[in-house]
Order: structure tokens, then C-alpha cells, then sequence
């Protein structure tokens, strides 16, 4: 039985400032660059969010979320006297 995936070597070019994010996030998390890389890109490619959070964002993206008249963010005071 085969433990690991296939895996197959391709070249992409991301800009310098992603790479080094991410090379930071790799030492954090003690893995390698193409481990957590190759980690993100499955996350994103394989995890679908389920029905709750799907209708959840459908409603966030129509506007009917939208408060009227805005929510003041100016300040933490501002924003509570808004809400009420």
C-alpha cells in the first residue's frame, strides 16, 4: 500500500514579499516551505464550506445585512451609540 500521494515538481513565480511571509510561517510552524505551501493550496482546494456557512455567505453578499443608516466606527463609543 502506498503511503503518500504522487507529487509532481513545477516552478511558479509568486512575489518576493508572499514568499517571505510565507518562509516565516514555515520556521514558525517548524515544517518546511513546500509542506505548508502544498498544506494551504489543499486547504483551499478540498474544504467546501458547508450548507450554514454557504447560506451565511450568500446573505452577507446580497446586502441585506447592510445597516441603515452605517454603523459609526469612529470609535468603540461612537459604534455602541450607533448600534442602539
Amino acid at each position: 500500500m502506498e503511503t503518500s500521494a504522487k507529487k509532481k515538481q513545477i516552478t511558479f513565480c509568486l512575489r518576493i514579499d508572499l514568499i517571505e511571509r510565507l518562509e516565516d510561517m514555515a520556521q514558525r510552524e517548524h515544517c518546511s516551505l513546500d509542506y505548508l505551501v502544498e498544506r494551504i493550496l489543499l486547504d483551499a482546494a478540498y474544504n467546501k464550506p458547508n450548507e450554514i456557512t454557504m447560506a451565511a455567505i450568500e446573505e452577507a453578499m446580497s446586502g441585506k445585512l447592510r445597516a441603515t443608516p452605517p454603523i459609526d466606527t469612529s470609535s468603540v463609543e461612537a459604534m455602541f451609540k450607533s448600534i442602539d
